[in-house]
This record gives structure tokens, C-alpha cells and sequence, in this order.
């Protein structure tokens, strides 16, 4: 059962770098970002899979010497639109009547988030955008989790750095999160054998009735 998996899984604090992870899986997690759902479908962020040692290596430094950017074999970043424009969201429209059609009403709907979305400043509609890139991100780490590979969300890196290395800023993205993939070092992991600590339900949720 996922909730299984769920349990099996930890932010990950060593990685085993001997054991990378094979590539079917990592597909099969970025196929489970690409379906995740957004707002409006408008998936307002790219996916960077960065497998290359030597940027790895600069994105460990912009990360505070963070290991598991290098002894992992993968690391996802998650890089939000900057902002909306008209130009981003008449070619979302575009893709939609590409795959279903032309439709009058399909269309009045995107150009009402237009009149919601584009009077806004940038700041608001990034955070926007960068709440739908956490939503992916969830998906990412339970099929990770359902596929027993490792993963370790972070957002404890200088994005502006991030942004630097994989040249973002001039594609109209800002890194918010990333995701290194990889196995555990079970006897290296000091976090591995600590019992997994959560709020219990009475104090997480509220029933209406």
C-alpha cells in the first residue's frame, strides 16, 4: 500500500553514491510531476533533471555543502514562472484547443484568469506559481516513495545561485525547490533508525459532520 511506502520513506540525510538510481524509475517519477494537477491546468513551472557531476557539484556549494546533491545521481529542480503574461497563457489556451478543439467557452475562461492574473504584481503571481510546483512535488516524492528511491525536498539553497548556474532568470523562471534522488546509506544515515515523528490525528484533523 502507498501508505506503506509513505512510511518507509524519510528525508534522506546520506546518499549512497556507488547506487545510482536507474533511469526507468526516475522517468516514471517525472512522468507523476508532468500529470500532477494545477490551477487552471496552467503547470506555471519547469522541471530541471540535472544529472551532470560537475553542475551537481555547484549546486552542492549553492546549497550549504548539502551531500546529497552529489552522492545522489539525480536532482530535480523545480523552477516557477516568474510571472504570468498573456503570451504564457494564451499558449496554455493553445494546447488545450490543439488536443480538444476549438471552444468558445474554454476560451472566455482563460481570458477571465487573465483579467484575475496579469493586474497582479510579480511577486503575488510567483508565489502563485510556485504553490503549483509544490503540489508536483508532492506527487515526485510519493511515487518515489511507491518505487523505493530516495529523495530529500529541499528548499534550503540560495535560489538566486540556482538560477545562475542553470541559467533560469533569462527563461523566465526562479528555482523554489529541489529534489535529489538517490538510495540510502542505511549505515551512514544517522537519521535512518529514528522513529518517523508525526502529529497523531486527533491533533491533524478536524471531522465536520
Amino acid at each position: 500500500m502507498l501508505t506503506e511506502k509513505l512510511n518507509w520513506r524519510y528525508a534522506t540525510k546520506k546518499m549512497d553514491p556507488t547506487r545510482p538510481v536507474a533511469e526507468d524509475k526516475v522517468a516514471q517519477i517525472v512522468e507523476a510531476i508532468r500529470m500532477a494537477p494545477t490551477s487552471s491546468g496552467v503547470q506555471p513551472f519547469e522541471l530541471l533533471v540535472v544529472k551532470n557531476p560537475e553542475v551537481r557539484a555547484r549546486l552542492r556549494a549553492a546549497a550549504f555543502d548539502q551531500s546529497q546533491l552529489t552522492d545522489g545521481s539525480h536532482v530535480l529542480v523545480f523552477a516557477a514562472w516568474d510571472n504570468y503574461s498573456a503570451e504564457r497563457l494564451d499558449a496554455v489556451l493553445a494546447q488545450n484547443e490543439a488536443v480538444r478543439g476549438e471552444n468558445e467557452g474554454l476560451r472566455a475562461y482563460y481570458d477571465r484568469l487573465k483579467s484575475m492574473y496579469l493586474p497582479r504584481d510579480a511577486g503575488t503571481n510567483h508565489d502563485h506559481a510556485a504553490r503549483q510546483a509544490y503540489i508536483a512535488l508532492g506527487f515526485a516524492l510519493a511515487v518515489a516513495a511507491e518505487l523505493e528511491v530516495d529523495s530529500t525536498p529541499m528548499e534550503g539553497f540560495d535560489a538566486d545561485s540556482f538560477d545562475e548556474i542553470l541559467g533560469l532568470k533569462d527563461k523566465g523562471l526562479h528555482a523554489v525547490v529541489i529534489l535529489p534522488l538517490g538510495h540510502r546509506e542505511a549505515e551512514a544515515d544517522w537519521l535512518l533508525p529514528m522513529k518517523k515523528v508525526r502529529k497523531p490525528l486527533d491533533e491533524l484533523v478536524t471531522e465536520i459532520a
